[in-house]
């Protein structure tokens, strides 16, 4: 048998102090105080912090969670909006050598108690309109320990623009304000960078919708790599001023927290997206980047005039991700004067970790058409190593001839370590070398992916495969249409059919729904092959994870719930 040949260097220098340390993004921090000690780091409301003071916070911060032996092995969790504690938290908790859990405050307190007691929380940090969420969870797991229960150091966060009531209420419980836990800290703290970079920087969950959420790891390494990657592959330049749309808890924000510090930008504070503050924001606080979800880039375009400031004072850029775009909405986008950075990724691969890429000889092509190639996921993050679309049975990647289906497959410094506590899953998601993600695409000639649908929401009717991404796109050019999403509904003579789940917008709810549905399908019968068309549609508000995601399972629920649609005449 041949041996592997070993890899030989035209040396034998070894690693030393001086040449090696533990890539991590903590470092960040320490030279935006350096470089710019007055910048504005985080504007809320009418606070504002500089990048030395929110240093000086985050150190004692970790100061104070070193004091309470919150160190090396801990999970820190905070239930928290985007408010400057949970900025600070992504620093000052691995400062402190613990791990970060930012958890979903759209959960329930069912799902919130699992996750602290799998994560294993030994403080929690809550925001005051929270924390009758967290008291809920907490007094579920205590029911659930059969007295080996050992109450987490609650900690609650103030904000002014809250009623004080909440703050009361929390502080009457016995839990310790957030300022006041600060000012046991040391603003010197000698916080220590990782020994290793494989150590654990965040800890995140998945939305577990078919069964117990999954606790995606994350590394430093990952977090220093993909948080210079960010502003690498969207042009941020030093100072960029950066609007919180997306929520710091999905997936870390996607590690821009440790991004703006690498660039030193400044941060603004959104509690509550609305289309209203996204352009109050723009026009009064310099905002140059905000990263959001398709959903709310569709409230931005269908904002009446009175909630919008328009023409914008300056090209504002937009990252997005969480869903595929539908081209209409980019294009709408694009004629306000956003500019669209598409990306896609997931929990697991740090946030976005493919982009599609904008190419020079696009800017000739008709508006529709740059608005359909920029709904494509593209290629790969340049902090990303593998990427491909292959064939689910044998690994082998598909042609790229646009239309033959496989899975996007994903390998690199910016995968999971893993999921935590839960080896099966793990060797399910790592099976043949790859992290397998669960979305089916098409790789185009020109090496762009382009998602279908996920595995579980291809509607397959009759033996044929139909991709709910693609009629939804289509149904969105629909005029009366603000929101669909299509589902799989049981079919007595397909199997299955799509099923139209509308939103319509504000100046078309009054319409008679039945024609309006009629007029849909006889709209998608002019648009898309017959068997595509929906053949049921239904008015209403659509399901949405705190991240804007539409729950495309309970809508499939629901669908189900209604019966199966009678003999097709199609």
């Amino acid at each position: 048998m041949v041996g592997v040949a070993e890899e030989k260097d035209i040396d034998d220098l070894p690693k030393n102090a001086a040449n090696y340390t533990a890539l991590t993004p903590l470092g960040f921090i320490d030279r935006a105080a350096l470089v710019h000690p007055n910048r504005t780091s985080i504007i809320h409301g009418t606070d504002r912090y500089t990048w030395l003071q929110t240093y000086h916070r985050c150190r004692r911060l970790a100061s104070a969670l070193a004091k309470r032996s919150v160190t090396f092995g801990s999970t820190v969790a905070v239930i928290a909006p985007n408010v400057p504690a949970m900025f600070e938290a992504h620093f000052g908790v691995p400062m402190a050598g613990a791990v970060l859990n930012a958890v979903n405050i759209r959960l329930n307190a069912q799902t919130i108690a699992f996750l602290l007691g799998h994560s294993a929380s030994a403080v929690i940090m809550v925001d005051q309109e929270f924390f009758p969420l967290a008291e809920e969870a907490l007094k579920i797991l205590a029911d659930k320990s059969k007295g080996k229960f050992r109450p987490p150091l609650l900690i609650v966060i103030a904000d002014k623009t809250c009623d004080s009531k909440s703050l009361q209420y929390a502080l009457s419980k016995g839990a310790a304000e957030y300022e006041k836990f600060l000012e046991t800290g040391d603003p010197n703290f000698a916080w220590k960078p990782p020994q290793d970079e494989w150590h654990s920087i965040a800890l995140g969950y998945t939305s577990g919708t078919t069964a117990s959420p999954k606790g995606v790891v994350l590394h430093h390494r990952g977090a220093y790599l993909m948080a210079l990657a960010n502003a690498v592959v969207w042009g941020m330049r030093e100072g960029a001023v950066y609007l919180w749309t997306l929520p710091m808890f999905h997936c870390n924000g996607w590690c821009f927290p440790w991004s703006l510090a690498a660039i030193c930008g400044t941060n603004v504070c959104l509690r509550q997206v609305t289309a209203n503050a996204v352009y109050s924001a723009i026009a009064n606080l310099g905002v140059t980047h905000f990263c959001a979800a398709p959903v709310v880039l569709n409230t931005i375009v269908n904002a009446p005039k009175e909630e919008t400031i328009l023409p914008l004072p300056r090209v504002v850029h937009v990252m997005t991700a969480g869903a595929a775009p539908p081209p209409s909405v980019l294009s709408a986008m694009s004629q306000r004067g956003f500019r669209v950075t598409h990306t896609y990724g997931l929990s697991e691969t740090y946030g976005p970790s493919t982009i599609c890429v904008w190419k020079p000889e696009w800017d000739l092509l008709p508006p529709e058409n740059q608005a359909r190639m920029n709904a494509r996921q593209g290629v790969r993050y340049v902090a990303l190593e593998g990427l491909d679309v292959v064939n689910t049975k044998d690994m082998t990647p598909v042609p790229a001839d646009g239309t033959t289906v496989g899975e996007i497959v994903f390998r690199g410094n910016v995968v999971m370590k893993g999921y935590l506590k839960n080896p099966k899953a793990n060797q399910e998601a790592f099976a043949n070398g790859y992290f397998h993600s669960g979305d089916l695409a098409v790789k185009h000639p020109d090496g762009y992916i382009e998602i279908k649908d996920r595995s579980k929401d291809i509607i397959i009717s009759g033996g044929e495969n139909i991709s709910s991404v693609e009629v939804e796109n289509i149904l969105y050019q629909h005029p009366a249409i603000l929101e669909v999403s299509v589902v799989a509904r049981p079919d007595e003579r397909w199997g299955e059919s799509p099923c139209a789940f509308v939103t319509l917008k504000s100046d078309a709810e009054k319409s008679d729904q039945q024609r309006l549905a009629e007029d849909i399908m006889n709209f998608s019968r002019s648009k898309m092959p017959a068997y595509w068309v929906p053949k049921s549609v239904v008015f209403g508000p659509l399901p949405k994870t705190a991240t804007g995601k539409i729950q495309k399972h309970l809508l499939r629920a629901k669908a189900k719930e209604m019966g199966p649609v009678k003999k097709s005449r199609l």
